[in-house]
């Protein structure tokens, strides 16, 4: 399976073969699994502190039996725990303990740490790379993510010769030619949502752009698109596949040297 590579004036430079993973067929129940797996290890993990709400004198109900010391009978009070704040001979000041319903209490049903871990086995995870990155590749992933797209103008994966030096207004200029009405999908564009989103915590929006692979000695930064060495790309980067992606021949070397 060959790809064009293009220079950076965006004329075709040559042909290049593509590592054998391209080749592979594309496990959507796996890369899926991969994935949430990632989002699950990604997640920030959070509960309150496990004796929270629950470090009080204050354990178990107080009896409401006649004639007993400390006791609830006659005052019209409810039966859960109470702390002592003040007391007078026999007469006491109380206030709600400990109980989820009290001021101060424990949470009713709080989120817990002990969770089972999603997990993968190491042949899945590297079959869900290898479709990932394969998915690149097809025409019909690519207009399934990008729904705008009707047809396909150029033939994905483009190939860079190099990623070194790389100024971004020429690289800039470098994907308008070369994409052309695919250009407006391959920056990051952030706008302000329309409806109630904008108060529920998800004012902005934005699209993921076009990813470019290079390999782990190739330097460039650059706004408005995402950059990642072979090492660094995760399955979060290349999901729902056939995301828009460039690699220099760099990256392509390193990826086929991978097992």
């Amino acid at each position: 399976m060959k790809a064009t590579v293009y220079n950076l004036s965006g004329h075709k430079k040559g042909e290049i073969d593509l590592p054998e993973m391209f080749k592979d067929k594309v496990r959507e129940d796996i890369v899926l699994k991969l994935y949430e797996a990632e989002r699950f290890l990604a997640k920030q993990p959070y509960s309150p502190f496990k004796e929270a709400g629950k470090r009080h004198s204050a354990s178990g109900t107080i009896s409401h039996r006649r004639h007993e010391w400390k006791g609830h009978y006659g005052k019209g009070i409810s039966r859960v725990p109470r702390k002592t704040m003040w007391r007078r001979g026999t007469q006491f000041y109380w206030i709600g303990a400990e109980a989820a319903s009290t001021r101060g209490g424990r949470r009713a049903h709080p989120p817990r740490l002990d969770r089972a871990q999603s997990k993968i086995n190491k042949k899945e995870r590297i079959m869900a790379m290898n479709s990932a990155f394969a998915a690149t590749s097809h025409d019909n992933y690519i207009l399934k993510r990008y729904s705008s797209l009707e047809k396909m103008h150029i033939k994905f994966p483009v190939i860079i010769e190099s990623a070194n030096k790389i100024k971004t207004k020429e690289f800039i200029k470098f994907l308008q030619n070369l994409l052309g009405e695919m250009f407006n999908l391959a920056i990051k564009r952030k706008s302000i949502r329309a409806g109630k989103g904008k108060s529920r915590g998800r004012k902005y929006k934005s699209n993921a752009g076009i990813l470019l692979v290079t390999g782990k000695n190739e330097d460039m930064k650059m706004t408005g698109i995402d950059i990642k060495k072979t090492e660094e790309v995760n399955v979060t980067d290349l999901y729902p596949l056939g995301r828009l992606t460039i690699y220099t021949e760099k990256a392509l070397e390193e990826l086929g040297g991978k097992k």
